[in-house]
């Protein structure tokens, strides 16, 4: 009865003794694995499977016959693999139990071949999974912002892949550490375990964004250093799966399960396909942030520029009306020292518009070559004279440094008023740092502010106060202060950084209260080197009788003009519209100099103005003036069309010399 039943029941029947060899085995389990009638007996049992998991069967075997027990078919819970006689492997399920024989124990084993099955199982898993995914990216489209998103992400994948603790982790903007953004099924020690990271553990996130997600099958046998979280004591197994940006770490998705080799390939690639798009939501976030702040800040510049335009013009009727009484009173002390005085406040009211229009990146800039230790040695000097007792300067300069590609005067400038500004965040006193570096940044490496190239990196550290986050945000935003009134105007920083992106460079700032502040300027390297100090100019001389022609259409500045160049010794013809001077200029060839403001209203611009104006007379020279100081001074269609520009408020001597190189210029293109 029993030869019978063993024969014809469906499953491959093997019969293993204390050893591990076969002693019998039913025609099924010879053709399942492949073996002639009667090949498979006087085998070792391990002869079935891989030559991997050999071993490992033998340690196994030996445990289970020392303490037998029913197991019933898929009681492992884990993919088993047999082996054909000609290699071929196939998943299988295994029955065990222990049966008692005229020779002691045998073992009977029960195998079926589950390929159809398992793959019946992988098709709907992987259909769940994909069903998933798509769940979570439709809630990320739906919703709001990503945070909510990214919150209800541990419990859902916790749930799908039957394991009991996931959490999302990012780095903190400053990457000096992580945050813990979402979790489930982790407690609180965890949670502050993984939060005190720090930058000491960057090389595993370095190394863990090289190699991709990182399988952890048996968590206790891991040395500590390998791992810089704690790992909850009944956790078995783990994942651990980077979230990139650009090939760069920004973060980790964690898996932990209770289960031994918990994580197969299905699982991997519904982690991966995750944490994928919960970079592509941090990304999202963070350009978005990016492209906010920029629009701010260019409405912002928009503002301010069209502010210090009319603002401009206003200080060129005060200075100009000053400096003709000073030729009405020219003998009167009191009224002399009231006119320099008032002169005085004209002078910083221009330094303020000019202020404003760097951040609106409206200032002109004349950019050279900049020896950075030398400019650094020179502000050492300088500032060490004027901070004060309580603080102390420090100066480090990178070796075989190369020249820095920048306005000299604006960047000297802003690294005094960054200086100021840490000095005032240390009311007790502290250390300030001037420091120049040498950096390459790659294509990784870019950002919407910061291309690919070549820099020399300025930074000014303090050891002061620092800044919350929420001013950190604010930092380079105009009129923003938290001094004391009277303190500040709150255009130091944002006047940096109006240079900085104007110069084609980056501005990063790194604050923490209770922890100072980091500012840097990335300004590209200069391909030549610096260059020594030009001689003084040739002394300015007044007119010979040339005829100026000047467009305006602000009466009082035009007024001024008008009697600058009149006081000069030029013949003078003055208009408010570019339609006005063309006209004039049909009818008369004597005008000698074209001196018209940039910005006119409606119709024609200055610039525009000009070019009309050669076409009628091609040896007239120009000179354009501006409050807004807008490039359009300088020409788009050659050098021919590059016009001369002068600043407003200019003072009459700087009206003088600006006319006299207008005209040699023109005389000597002749």
């Amino acid at each position: 009865m029993f030869p019978q039943l063993f024969d014809s029941v469906p499953d491959a029947l093997i019969v293993v003794d204390h050893d591990g060899r076969i002693v019998i085995a039913n025609p099924q389990a010879e053709r399942l694995f492949g073996y002639p009638p009667g090949g498979l007996a006087g085998l070792a049992v391990e002869a079935l499977m891989p030559q991997a998991v050999r071993a490992h069967h033998r340690a196994h075997r030996a445990g289970y016959s020392a303490s037998p027990r029913i197991r019933a078919m898929g009681d492992t819970g884990q993919a088993l693999t047999g082996q054909r006689r000609d290699g071929q492997q196939f998943p299988v399920e295994i029955a065990l139990s222990p049966i008692q024989s005229d020779d002691g124990i045998r073992f009977l084993a029960s195998i079926r071949d589950v390929t159809a099955t398992q793959r019946a199982r992988q098709a709907l898993v992987r259909a769940r999974y994909d069903t998933l995914v798509a769940r979570i990216g439709q809630l990320a489209l739906e919703a709001a912002d990503d945070g909510s998103v990214i919150e209800l992400v541990p419990a859902l994948l916790a749930e799908a892949l039957g394991v009991e603790s996931v959490a999302v982790a990012l780095m903190r903007a400053d990457r000096d550490g992580i945050e813990v953004r979402a979790s489930f099924g982790l407690d609180e020690e965890w949670m502050e375990s993984a939060q005190a990271l720090g930058p000491s553990n960057l090389p595993f996130w370095q190394a863990l964004a090289s190699a991709g997600p990182r399988v952890l099958d048996d968590l206790a046998a891991l040395p500590e250093q390998a791992l810089p979280i704690r790992v909850p004591d009944e956790a078995r197994t783990g994942v651990v799966v980077p979230l990139l940006d650009r090939d760069r770490p920004m973060g980790a998705l964690i898996a932990l399960s209770r289960q031994p080799r918990r994580f197969d390939h299905d699982a991997l690639h519904l982690l991966q396909s995750v944490a994928n798009l919960i970079a592509a939501l941090v990304q999202r976030r963070r350009t978005e942030e990016q492209l906010a702040h920029s629009q701010r800040l260019d409405a912002i510049g928009q503002l301010t520029g069209g502010i210090a335009h009319d603002f401009n013009n206003l200080l060129t009727v005060m200075s100009g009306s000053l400096q003709l009484l000073e030729d009405e009173y020219p003998q009167g002390p009191e009224a002399a020292e009231l006119i320099a005085s008032v002169q005085r406040s004209v002078a910083r009211g221009a330094e303020l518009t000019a202020k404003l229009l760097t951040f609106a990146r409206r200032q002109r800039l004349n950019p050279s070559a900049i020896d950075a230790s030398r400019l650094l040695r020179d502000l050492e000097l300088m500032l060490g004279r004027t901070l004060g007792d309580l603080v102390r300067i420090e100066v480090t300069c990178a070796p075989n440094l190369p020249c820095a590609y920048a306005d000299a005067m604006l960047l000297d400038t802003a690294l005094v008023n960054l200086a100021l500004n840490a000095r005032d965040a240390m009311p007790r006193g502290g250390d300030i740092t001037l420091a120049a570096s040498e950096r390459w940044i790659s294509a990784q490496e870019t950002r919407p502010e910061l291309a690919a190239g070549h820099y020399v990196v300025f930074s000014v550290s303090d050891t002061g106060l620092g800044m919350g986050a929420q001013t950190l945000a604010r930092a380079v935003e105009p009129f923003y202060t938290t001094k004391e009134p009277g303190r500040g105007s709150g255009l130091g920083l944002s006047m940096v950084y109006g240079f900085v992106r104007q110069s084609g460079g980056y501005l990063h700032v790194d604050s923490q209260l209770g922890y100072g502040t980091r500012v840097e300027l990335y300004l590209p390297v200069a391909e030549t080197a610096a260059a020594a100090p030009t001689a003084a100019g040739t002394p300015v001389t007044p007119g010979e009788g040339e005829t100026v022609l000047v467009v305006e259409d602000e009466p009082a500045v035009r007024q001024i003009a008008v009697a600058f160049l009149h006081s000069l010794g030029y013949r003078v013809h003055a208009f408010a519209s570019a339609a006005e001077a063309l006209q004039h200029l049909q009818r008369d060839d004597t005008t000698a100099l074209l001196f018209s403001d940039v910005m006119l209203g409606n119709g024609m611009d200055g610039k525009e103005l000009a070019r009309a104006a050669r076409r009628l007379q091609p040896k007239l020279a120009v000179l354009l003036t501006s409050g807004y100081d807008d490039p359009l001074g300088g020409g788009e269609r050659g050098d021919r069309e590059r016009f001369a520009l002068l600043r407003k408020p200019y003072r009459r001597e700087q009206l003088a010399a600006a006319v006299r190189r207008s005209l040699a210029r023109c005389d000597g293109a002749d």
